[in-house]
């Protein structure tokens, strides 16, 4: 006798009266290990076959018809079954020789569930399903094989007799008077049905092994598929009881089989519950296949922009139109998201505050891609954009109201994207790019690689300077000024302090002592005027020892020479960032007054020429963009005014140079104006540009090819 058996044989109790924990404790008491193995989905197409049929035959009866539903017609193999048969008709058994009452089919189920414990919770309740589809089949198709044998005429005679013997034997004959109760078990029947169809659908999903940590509903569902099991066989033990009464031929009041009370709506509630949270389940389960396949679009090979964005910030049912989500700052019209193929993108990724600083930022960025030269390093300056994704934890009308009025502030000229409640997207950004809630800046390539994590510390203290923005870019704009530092710090030591403590610096020489008096002089008043707000530092070289200047070349020189003989030559192929420098520095000693390079810390901002930087200096007050408002930082305002200096006093004189070294005379070496980038004309020994603006007449003087 099994446990079941034994602890239920001196009371039956009513499923009604146990809630759902109760039921789970005695069902669980029967369930053993999954070792007993069937067939679960041809099990599941035959019975089901079988069932959808009678149920449409039966509806047939009910409405007085005989035209069959053809819906479910399956193609079935029904060697699966064979090997279930006994235990089938047995279980079929069981059913029908239960009792009157829910009590009795409370107790049938438990023995069932016993006899099957050692089977999956899905095969339990599909092999109940078959073992009543034998008798709900039987119910259904014969009267209906005689409806239609006597209406067409087409079954010869032994046929007939033998379906109506059939009929007779299994008390069929009366079973269209019974309209009423057809009703009602066919209604039960297909929401037995639809329970049948959640527990398969429920297999689907666990055979997906997601774990729990993922899919964190599936421990709910997990606790419910054997309450869910439980009153699916209870279910089927009803309606094979209310077989039985169809086939009884004496049937009374009181032998008449009652549905239990409130039985209809206990199963509307379970069954809902259920329904619900798989429909959870297959949203979970549907994000995290959609978050896999978008971060694949993101980490994978050939691939472009604009695929990478639409991955990030474009959901599923936005995929067809991105202008939906995509908008120009400064108009405010949609735009697509394919205007950004083939580009470098610098993502803007921030909250709505504490962003005055980064806007201001990329608002300087913006204006000078915009500006001379177009092309620098082999890269364009029209090819790099700028798209602002804003993230906050919900866009209500007060976030929409604070970024509308920010745009309009701002007149920002990039792309926004608005209304950004993407929740696989957010956590995509919050992957991909570290972000934390504190702005960032990353740097995407036209392949959607990411080239800088965050470029926000290389702009702020470059600006356009690190133009492309890669992070090589901060590693040499970093260092390629290492060597002059080295040599400056040994000729006074303490501008090792001014560029720890990160001062503006101007450090300047040259041969002519008029200009050096005047351009000190207007350094030292510009230096009063705004030292409260701007921390500056000045160092001619050789002021307290002459004898300094002549070493410090000679120094250079050394480590330009030493350069060229490690790197082969100084060619074109093998020359760097500082050796580049170094010759700008050396062209720049040449300029007939003087020579001043500024810089913030140690980050030289400009290399600048005699002249230009006195005035720039002298004419502080004409300056179109004032510190007060901090609107720009010194040093761009300061560049920003050499440059238009350098503008106004009309085309840049040509650029000479003596080199010593012979290995130079067959180098090409680019023009040290930042503004040019051609290469020098060799004449001679000495080397010249003059920018493209002037064709010079003279002729080479060397024999070189």
């Amino acid at each position: 006798m099994s446990n079941y058996q034994i602890a239920s044989s001196n009371v039956l109790q009513s499923p009604l009266e146990l809630d759902d924990d109760q039921i789970l404790e005695n069902v669980y008491k029967t369930h053993f290990h999954c070792v007993e193995k069937c067939d679960v989905q041809c099990l599941h197409s035959v019975a089901s076959n079988v069932i959808h049929h009678s149920i449409a035959i039966t509806d047939c009866l009910i409405n007085k018809g005989s035209q069959q539903s053809d819906q479910f017609h399956e193609g079935s193999s029904f060697g699966c079954v064979q090997q279930l048969t006994a235990k089938l008709k047995r279980i079929a058994c069981q059913m029908l020789c239960t009792g009157r009452g829910d009590k009795y089919a409370h107790h049938t189920t438990m023995l069932i569930l016993e006899q099957l414990k050692a089977y999956s919770w899905d095969a339990k309740a599909l092999i109940v399903q078959a073992a009543f589809a034998l008798e709900f089949g039987k119910l259904s198709h014969i009267p209906q094989s005689q409806s239609q044998s006597q209406s067409q005429g087409e079954v010869v005679d032994q046929l007939l007799e033998v379906e109506k013997s059939l009929a007779e034997l299994n008390g069929l004959p009366s079973l269209r008077q019974k309209s009423e109760e057809l009703v009602i078990l066919n209604g039960l029947v297909k929401k037995v049905m639809q329970m049948i169809g959640c527990i398969r659908e429920w297999k689907e999903l666990i055979s997906k092994e997601y774990e729990i940590k993922e899919v964190p509903i599936l421990s709910q569902t997990l606790h419910q598929i054997p309450v869910i099991v439980y009153w699916t066989i209870f279910t089927f033990v009803t309606c094979t009881a209310q077989i039985n009464y169809f086939t009884t031929t004496h049937h009374t009041k009181d032998n008449r089989y009652e549905l239990p009370k409130h039985f209809d709506h206990r199963l509307d509630g379970i069954l809902k519950s259920f329904q619900e949270n798989l429909e959870d389940c297959k949203k979970q389960i549907e994000a995290i296949e959609d978050y896999t396949k978008r971060k694949n679009i993101i980490y994978g090979g050939n691939k472009d922009i604009v695929r990478v964005l639409r991955a990030l910030i474009i959901s599923t049912h936005q995929y067809s139109d991105s202008r939906q989500i995509v908008y120009c700052g400064l108009n405010g019209q949609p735009v697509k998201i394919e205007d950004l193929k083939k580009k470098h993108v610098l993502l803007f990724i921030s909250g709505l505050e504490n962003i005055q600083d980064e806007i201001k930022l990329l608002k300087g960025i913006y204006e000078k891609l915009k500006e001379e030269p177009r092309e620098v390093e082999g890269y364009r300056k029209e090819d790099f954009k700028i798209l602002w994704i804003p993230i906050v934890d919900e866009w209500n009308e007060r976030n929409k109201k604070d970024l509308e009025k920010m745009l309009e502030d701002t007149k920002i000229g990039w792309y926004v994207v608005k209304d950004f409640n993407f929740k696989t997207g957010m956590r995509l950004i919050r992957e991909v790019f570290k972000y934390k809630d504190k702005s960032i800046i990353p740097l995407l390539s036209p392949q959607g690689q990411v080239e800088n994590d965050d470029t926000k510390l290389l702009l702020s203290v470059w600006g356009i300077d690190g133009f492309p923005f890669k992070a090589s870019d901060y590693t040499r704009l970093t260092q390629q000024w290492n060597w002059f530092w080295n040599e400056i710090t040994k000729l006074n030591p303490r501008m090792k302090d001014f560029i720890e403590d990160d001062y503006y610096i101007f450090i300047f020489g040259g041969t002519s002592s008029k200009w050096i008096e005047e351009f000190e002089t207007a350094l030292n008043t510009l230096k009063r005027q705004i030292e409260t707000t701007v921390p500056i530092e000045l160092y001619r070289l050789g002021r307290d020892d002459s004898r300094v200047v002549p070493r410090f070349w000679i120094a250079i020189d050394s480590l330009l020479a030493n350069r060229k003989h490690t790197k082969g030559g100084g060619g074109e192929g093998v020359m760097d960032f500082s050796t580049r420098e170094m010759k700008r520095l050396l062209f720049l000693k040449q300029d007939p007054k003087g020579w001043v390079i500024l810089s913030k810390g140690s980050n030289v901002k400009l290399l600048g020429q005699g002249e230009v930087m006195y005035r720039t200096v002298k004419e502080f007050e004409k300056w179109p963009r004032k510190l007060d408002d901090q609107e720009v930082s010194f040093d761009v305002a300061f560049k920003e005014y050499y440059e238009r200096i350098k503008l106004k006093d009309g085309p840049p004189k040509c650029e000479h140079s003596e080199i010593t070294y012979p290995s130079d005379i067959l180098a090409r070496i680019p023009c040290p104006n930042v503004d040019c980038g051609r290469s020098m004309e060799v004449t001679s020994v000495n080397y010249k540009c003059c920018h493209g603006l002037e064709q010079p007449n003279v002729a080479p003087r060397s024999n070189l090819c």
